[in-house]
């Protein structure tokens, strides 16, 4: 699995990523964070495929954002380091890539261990790239977004909760579609599979607009106890608003989120 975003001519962005995909142990950690999660656990994807639909779900997030004027945290809170919104996007791709590898332990504080892993990544894939200083910086800002994926604190940067939004935001039917077929058919596993298509655009009332649409009312359960609560302690939920879209029931359209 080769992790691909449109880097938009970030050039330090195609360098990480470049150097994500050609780092043996990193790759190893993705591929093994699957094993626990669903062949020990049956679980719903959190290797390869998924952090690379969070790093470009994160960045699609992040860019609209940036287009409605809303300064990165990076960029705002360190104004001596001369980082710019290309800078953000290495910090926001790289927290989705690393924000899952605690799991090779346990699913149980995964957003805690992974810290231990993330760090030493973070700053190998940084080096020669950034400053000391620099990475300094961004391994303290990615190490947050990883912490706050799963957390029940509120994200203090713009790009973690970007991040954490992007992360519940993955929840197409072929996410879960292992452990469903192996059998683990319960209300988590047939509302995952109820949804079909998550989409995202620049909204009208608000910067952006997430319409997820639904086979039956079933993928509900996958808006109000998963996305709805990261969304809402996200920092970010003055500036989202969710939509979901249930086939040949056009009454749920009513049904929003922000």
């Amino acid at each position: 699995m080769i992790i691909s975003v449109p880097n938009a001519n970030n050039e330090k962005l195609a360098n990480v990523i470049e150097r994500i995909n050609s780092n043996a142990k990193l790759m190893t950690y993705l591929k093994s964070s699957n094993v626990m999660a669903i062949n020990r656990l049956m679980y719903t994807d959190h290797g390869p495929v998924h952090v690379k639909i969070v790093a470009n779900i994160a960045l699609r997030l992040f860019r609209i954002l940036k287009k409605k004027n809303v300064q990165s945290s990076l960029v705002r809170d360190f104004p001596d380091y001369n980082f710019t919104d290309e800078d953000a996007e290495v910090v926001i791709v790289l927290a989705s890539v690393l924000h899952d590898i605690g799991m090779i332990i346990h699913r149980v504080k995964h957003d805690e261990t992974g810290l231990i892993l993330a760090k030493p990544l973070i700053e190998e894939l940084l080096d020669g790239i950034y400053s000391e200083e620099q990475i300094a910086v961004m391994t303290g800002e990615v190490l947050h977004a990883i912490l706050m994926h799963d957390s029940e604190a509120r994200p203090l940067t713009i790009e973690a909760g970007i991040v954490r939004i992007a992360d519940g935001l993955d929840m197409e039917r072929g996410r879960a579609r292992i452990p469903y077929e192996k059998g683990k058919i319960n209300i988590h596993s047939v509302s995952a599979m109820a949804i079909e298509k998550v989409e995202i655009a620049e909204g009208k009332e608000k910067p952006i607009e997430i319409t997820i649409k639904m086979t039956n009312p079933a993928g509900i359960f996958q808006v109000d106890e998963l996305l709805k609560h990261k969304i809402e302690i996200s920092g970010l939920e003055k500036y989202i608003k969710v939509k979901v879209d249930i086939t040949g029931k056009s009454e749920i359209d009513k049904y929003t989120i922000g």
